[in-house]
């Protein structure tokens, strides 16, 4: 493949640049959420969304899908979803008197797992394959997945009835763990007036909303991003955060040498999203809570005293020394 130019390159930059303005069309108030999918598309990543019901996860991911012309799916997970409900079965054909490979859903370029966590562990672990190897194997043969290829999942942080917790590996497959809060009084207010001026969150399209990238803007992004400098002592400096984390007295399991590798993609795509080719610390510190949050977890006497992953995280990347 040939490298792209500068041109092309900033060319991307503009269109991933209109992606996050074209969302905002049809989501209020969530930037931090919007800069974080286009951050996982530009790692080849995926993407955990939580929030209450009702602040726009759903239409989050739906809006960024019909932003970016790509394929979208969407799974709605429940107790009763098989594994082959995501990944696909063996068929027997009547006519052919054969046995064909039918796809699910995971066929696609973003899959929208919503409300992951209500579906069984096994059901869950369906998505471990496609997730990190980018394939589906039914029956013994390995079928790739599409590319671009993202899973955008939602779970709901305040219903624990008739939920599965997601087990550590699951959730290790996750480039980001994006939360998705209420809207501040004035983006309430905005929304409500977009919805009496006849705004409807099942037609986009009805909503100005079009593709403003597509998969050759993304290919070019992503081979840019690659090639963004990274200095020995940023490369030291995400080392420490990710070990620090491992001594720490609040946590029972630090962030693996995976989650160094993920805050260094992460910092690499948003210094490049910024405009710039080499990494700052600050690239670093932008990108540590939702790169590590879900990656870390808390002793139980430290949940008790009311201490969470993300101060956890704050805390250790005001001790941690910043390179010069």
């Amino acid at each position: 493949m040939t490298a792209p130019t500068t041109d092309n390159a900033d060319s991307a930059r503009s269109s991933l640049e209109a992606l996050r303005a074209e969302i905002g069309k049809a989501v209020v108030g969530q930037d931090p959420a919007v800069t974080g999918l286009v951050v996982a598309l530009l790692c080849r990543g995926h993407v955990l969304l939580e929030g209450a019901p009702g602040v726009a996860k759903t239409l989050l991911v739906r809006a960024l899908a019909a932003s970016l012309a790509l394929e979208t799916k969407r799974v709605q997970f429940t107790p009763d979803l098989m594994p082959s409900d995501v990944t696909g079965s063996l068929v027997y054909d009547t006519r052919t008197s054969e046995f064909s490979f039918q796809q699910g859903p995971v066929f696609t370029n973003l899959l929208l797992a919503d409300e992951i966590n209500r579906t069984p562990p096994k059901t869950q672990s369906s998505l471990l394959e496609a997730m990190e190897e980018r394939q589906v194997a039914v029956d013994g043969t390995p079928r790739r997945l599409p590319d671009p290829f993202l899973v955008a999942a939602t779970q709901n942080p305040v219903e624990y009835e008739g939920t599965y917790p997601l087990p550590e590996a699951q959730l290790d497959r996750f480039l980001l763990k994006l939360t998705v809060p209420l809207p501040s009084r004035a983006d309430e207010i905005s929304v409500l007036t977009r919805h009496a001026d006849g705004f409807d969150p099942r037609d986009l399209a009805a909503a100005g909303l079009r593709a403003v990238a597509g998969s050759a803007d993304l290919e070019a992004a992503r081979t840019a991003v690659s090639k963004t400098s990274v200095s020995p002592e940023i490369t030291g400096y995400v080392v420490d955060i990710c070990r620090t984390t491992r001594e720490s007295p609040s946590l029972r399991l630090g962030a693996s040498p995976r989650g160094a590798t993920a805050l260094l993609s992460t910092a690499r795509a948003w210094a490049w999203l910024t405009g710039r080719d080499y990494v700052i610390p600050d690239d670093v510190k932008t990108l540590a809570l939702p790169t590590l949050r879900h990656r870390i977890q808390l002793r139980p006497e430290a949940e008790m005293e009311g201490v969470t992953a993300d101060s956890v995280i704050t805390a250790i990347l005001a001790h941690v020394p910043v390179p010069r």
